[in-house]
């Protein structure tokens, strides 16, 4: 049984004429009547009684009409549903956040609410290699990257670059400063994440390092903003790096964020957003232009 000799069957017991019925359907009445013959057939009933006067129901098409009716009724409820499902997909944007993004995120959400108020976010973390890897499945529309220079299947757009600033000690004395020479941290371990875990992150501040004449000094690997920033604060005397968009909004009441001066390039990692190829749906329209409006003017 298809749905389409139910639709069929159903016309022509509230019409009870072929013709009306397929006039009502927009097809031909031989097709109206060969598929009411095949519903017949697999039932092994007859569910009209034709005559030249008239068409009526048969018993087993009275028995039928009602189950007819709720079939077709179910098939507009699944409709109905599934649209709903799919406006509600249209209207909400999922994307991937890179951590740090401080700023930098509120600024692009904060133009993509004047560009597209009515479109809902949804932010998703995870790691790099999860994030990508949803973004190619479609479970997700973008993902902010930093540092990566490929993403197999993916397009990389480029948005901004993120600068770093140091962490350290509010009472240490270079904490006095408006702003660090590199240089000056060679004799302090470093805190920073595994290069396992974050290997564009930590390339970028040991090569700055390096070019800034030292060899960093590995301190415990960073953990949590929380217990990083406590054990700089308290403990015997280290740095660490953080975003600047990041570092704006961190708290941290005994730890002094200052930007890289000197000789030495401040060190930065591009961030990028990864989007499948193609033209872009219009949610996703949005995002680019809210992050071409924040670009690198934000902070």
């Amino acid at each position: 049984m298809e749905l389409r000799q139910v639709k069929y069957f159903v016309a022509v017991a509230e019409e009870l004429h072929f013709g009306r019925a397929a006039e009502r359907l927009h097809i031909v009445q031989p097709a109206v009547s060969q598929q009411v013959r095949r519903l017949e057939k697999e039932f092994g009933v007859e569910l009209f009684d034709r005559s030249r006067r008239a068409v009526r129901l048969t018993g087993a098409g009275r028995a039928l009409l009602p189950h007819a009716r709720a079939l077709l009724a179910a098939e507009r409820a699944v409709a109905e549903a599934m649209d709903t499902v799919r406006g509600e997909q249209e209207s909400t944007l999922r994307v991937g956040t890179s951590t740090g993004l401080g700023l930098r995120l509120d600024a692009v959400l904060t133009a993509l609410s004047e560009r597209a108020p009515r479109l809902l976010v949804e932010l998703v973390s995870g790691t790099t290699a999860l994030r990508l890897q949803q973004v190619r499945d479609g479970d997700l529309d973008a993902t902010f990257v930093r540092g990566a220079d490929r993403a197999p299947g993916l397009e990389l757009l480029p948005l901004w670059r993120d600068e770093l600033v140091a962490a350290l000690p509010a009472a240490h004395p270079l904490a006095g400063r408006d702003g660090i020479d590199l240089a000056d941290l060679a004799g302090l371990p470093l805190r920073i994440a595994s290069r396992e875990s974050n290997p564009h992150l930590v390339d970028t501040v040991v090569d700055a390092c390096r070019v800034a004449g030292f060899e960093p000094v590995m301190g415990p690997a960073f953990t949590t903003d929380q217990d990083t920033l406590a054990a700089i604060a308290t403990g015997r005397s280290s740095w660490s790096v953080y975003f600047a968009a990041q570092a704006a909004v961190q708290p941290a009441h005994r730890i002094a964020f200052r930007p890289f001066t000197g000789p030495a390039a401040a060190p930065s990692l591009p961030t990028c957003l990864a989007v499948r190829p193609g033209p872009p749906s219009r949610r996703l329209a949005a995002l680019l232009v809210a992050c071409g409006e924040v670009g690198d003017g934000a902070p």
